[in-house]
């Protein structure tokens, strides 16, 4: 059901609205978790790298496919906090046509690209076959992501966390059984897990989309509603392209890390390649904070709320602080165990390596946890040319430690990458969001005299 997050306690709102996402997130890790497991476990370390490999370049394309569909949706989420039904379906309308079109582009653009790319990023010779096998399958069923992530952004806008989680565990369960079909039975090899995932993703968008239009009569779209206006797409593409490109920026800025940790060997793409998905199941808990974050902050500034606004900001921060302390604990003592969940019979310098990347990443998840929500608010509030700004940022400092740090201390300096990013852009979140709140404080304080003043005019007269 929808939900106005304009009303009741800030925290209360957040984390109730966090936690379906939360869930939800984590089971869009088991696809790619669940493939990397899977075909690790059954086809040989080199398939399992080569998977591992496309990370960063999967995360170019489908980081701007949910940095996008995430953009338009604070359009939508702002419409409804107004209470501004035309302008809700307008909107949704308007996401849809604009999210068509760039999928053809992007579909195009990245299934003929792919094999440059892995080639520019030096992916070993024994592993590149794998990667692009697997990776070209999931960009040219492109079209699947981008519906999901529309339909689930779309209801996430009107306060509906736990809809797109329904249909997102029924595909992760589906995604699961098709890796075993495709892999072990029909012997696809990573294509098969590639496959599993596109097909799941449709399933899981489809049948969130027909149940979204068919039960929220707010979204019952007619054919007016899909008249374009110029002015009313750019105002959704201004939030939303920045908002995608501030994510592919990062993506760039990964690849780099990536080229980097390829030169190390397969045993090193093997080792990051286990940490960093134990790293990304961990901080779901972050994602999610941050994600509710926006949708609160996107519904109460369209309703013109600053107080609340700022009010629940700081009190999702101090619980994403006390999420970070417990990731990082999670990640230091547990890395060994969740290691062996991808690599059969891990060697003892496998362990070592994956072991050292989640040390490291866990002693500066409380930086994270300042870029998620404070991003996140900056976000909602439509102010996205800062957060790619932030972008930017980050990949000078990812950039800088690829070339720096690796070079003189080797693959710890690459352990050392995101929390120097991280560091680096949550110094101008922290600035761009107090500095901004101060400015929206002001204006309030003038409206509400300017409102007294004509209350007291009127009652003279």
């Amino acid at each position: 059901m929808v939900k106005n997050l304009t009303k009741g306690r800030p925290l209360k709102q957040i984390l109730f609205f966090a936690l379906p996402i939360f869930i939800g997130n984590v089971f869009q890790q088991l696809y790619s978790m669940v493939d990397n497991i899977i075909v690790g476990n059954t086809l040989g370390e080199n398939a399992f790298a080569g998977v591992g490999a496309t990370t960063s370049l999967a995360f170019l394309i489908i980081g701007f496919v949910q940095g996008l569909t995430a953009g338009f949706a604070v359009k939508t989420s702002q419409f409804f906090g107004n209470n501004d039904e035309e302008k809700v379906k307008s909107s949704v309308a308007t996401s849809i046509v604009l999210s068509a079109a760039l999928t053809l582009i992007l579909t195009v653009v990245s299934v003929f690209t792919t094999m440059p790319i892995l080639k520019v990023m030096q992916t070993p010779d024994e592993i590149i076959t794998y990667s692009y096998d697997y990776i070209v399958v999931v960009f040219a069923g492109l079209g699947a992501t981008m519906l999901y992530n529309l339909v689930s952004s779309i209801l996430r806008a009107l306060g509906d966390s736990k809809v797109p989680l329904l249909f997102l565990i029924m595909a992760s369960v589906i995604n699961v059984g098709l890796d075993l079909l495709f892999i072990m039975v029909f012997k696809m090899g990573v294509a098969g897990a590639g496959w599993a995932t596109v097909i799941s993703q449709l399933i899981s968008g489809v049948a969130c989309a027909i149940y979204m239009f068919k039960r929220y009569q707010i979204l019952r779209l007619s054919r007016r509603h899909f008249k374009m206006s110029a002015k009313f797409c750019w105002e959704h593409l201004t939030i939303g392209l920045p908002m995608a490109i501030q994510y592919s920026i990062i993506a760039v800025g990964i690849m780099v890390q990536q080229a980097a940790l390829n030169a190390f060997g397969t045993l090193y793409v093997s080792a990051y390649t286990a940490a960093s998905k134990i790293d990304s199941i961990v901080t779901q808990a972050l994602v999610a904070m941050g994600s509710a974050v926006a949708t609160y902050v996107g519904q109460n500034y369209g309703a013109g709320e600053i107080d609340r606004i700022n009010k629940g900001v700081n009190q999702a921060m101090i619980v994403s602080v006390v999420l970070a302390l417990l990731g990082g604990i999670i990640v230091y003592f547990g890395s060994d165990l969740l290691t062996g969940l991808f690599i059969q019979n891990p060697s003892a310098q496998m362990l070592e390596l994956s072991k050292k990347y989640l040390f490291w990443q866990g002693v500066f998840y409380i930086g994270l946890a300042v870029i998620y929500i404070y991003r996140n608010a900056l976000q909602g509030m439509g102010y996205s040319l800062v957060t790619t700004i932030g972008g930017f940022v980050e990949l000078g400092m990812r950039i800088m430690a690829a070339f720096l740090l690796v070079k003189f201390w080797g693959y710890l300096g690459l352990c050392l990458s995101n929390p120097c990013a991280w560091l680096g852009v949550d110094v101008l979140y922290l600035i761009g969001y107090y500095a901004l709140i101060r400015v929206k404080y002001k204006k309030a304080r003038v409206c509400r005299n300017i409102k007294i003043i004509e209350k007291k005019r009127h009652a003279a007269a």
